[in-house]
């Protein structure tokens, strides 16, 4: 019976805990005066949080087996929306959060939409309408950095900003496990064709997932201008080094879902991220040292969370 309670999210928790502890350690040796003391790791987790929020959501997209390159452009582009709503018609904070996240629904609805409609990949749908995307950012800031007043930053410090991602990380839990649109997610993702039989509008829920995902990563986006302060409209889509945070995150949950544990994987993993981030930029490594790092750690864990079938032709 141990051994059995050992295989499942013990055994999750486990390795997820191990790597923090390693990921801690090996920076702490490295780095000991001016890494990884408490007050640090608690200002780490908080940095985790904004990427976490949008993980959870995009978690959603990728268990169908979809992808998104508009990530970056969807953070921006609502941060924009949600900072003119709060500052240039005077509506503070319901301006900023009602702008930033019906912003991301509406970019979820569009990914959706093109995507079931135009039947051409996902990665390529996305990665056109990030350049649109960004255009319109572009618009809006009329190439201005959108500046969000100090009284209206209280999602970028505590407890503000854990109150918002703890919001957000509960109601993913609840949609993924207490509702239909959950359960329709796993079946689509773990077999699109036998969905399909069952009588599951496979397009409906594709869109709904992007849906979700869009509007989770309009709270990332009030995360993200409340604790950086600005944002500001780039385009030729420089917008994507937005990405791959959070989609590390989701690989994470991608990887932990075998042991029913996907978003509090993500939570965690995101928490690890940040700890190698943070402890290179301790040691003083330059920011290329740093993205080859990522880079690496990107194709390590989806090799270790991609399984292809034997014969099965890799694209």
């Amino acid at each position: 019976m141990g051994s059995k309670k050992l295989s499942g999210s013990t055994k999750g928790y486990l390795i997820l805990l191990g790597l923090v502890v390693l990921s801690w350690g090996i920076f702490k040796v490295l780095s000991p005066h001016n890494f990884g003391s408490a007050a640090n790791m608690l200002n780490y987790f908080q940095a985790s949080l904004i990427a976490t929020v949008g993980a959870v959501g995009f978690y959603f997209v990728m268990v169908m087996g979809m992808f998104d390159f508009s990530i970056g452009a969807n953070i921006m582009l609502s941060a924009i929306v949600g900072c003119v709503f709060a500052t240039k018609f005077n509506l503070g904070y319901v301006g900023l959060i009602a702008g930033c996240i019906i912003c991301g629904a509406i970019v979820g609805v569009l990914n959706g939409i093109f995507y079931v409609k135009l039947r051409i990949p996902s990665m390529i749908v996305t990665t056109g309408l990030a350049l649109i995307y960004e255009s319109i950012a572009n618009y809006i800031a009329g190439g201005v950095e959108q500046t969000l007043p100090a009284n209206l930053r209280m999602f970028g410090q505590m407890p503000g900003d854990i109150i918002l991602a703890v919001l957000a990380c509960v109601a993913a839990y609840i949609f993924l496990n207490y509702t239909k649109i959950g359960t329709y997610t796993y079946a689509i993702g773990s077999n699109e064709f036998v969905a399909k039989n069952m009588g599951i509008d496979v397009n409906k829920y594709k869109v709904l997932a992007f849906i979700l995902s869009g509007a989770f990563l309009g709270v990332m986006a009030i995360l993200t201008i409340s604790y950086g302060s600005s944002m500001v409209a780039v385009t030729g889509m420089a917008s994507m080094s937005r990405n791959f945070v959070p989609t590390m995150g989701c690989f994470f949950g991608l990887a932990f879902k075998k042991y029913g544990m996907p978003l509090q994987a993500i939570v965690i993993g995101e928490f690890v991220i940040n700890i190698i981030f943070f402890g290179f930029i301790a040691l003083g490594a330059p920011t290329a040292i740093q993205d080859v790092i990522t880079g690496l750690a990107l194709l390590i864990i989806i090799t270790l969370t991609t399984k292809v079938t034997k014969g099965e032709i890799v694209k």
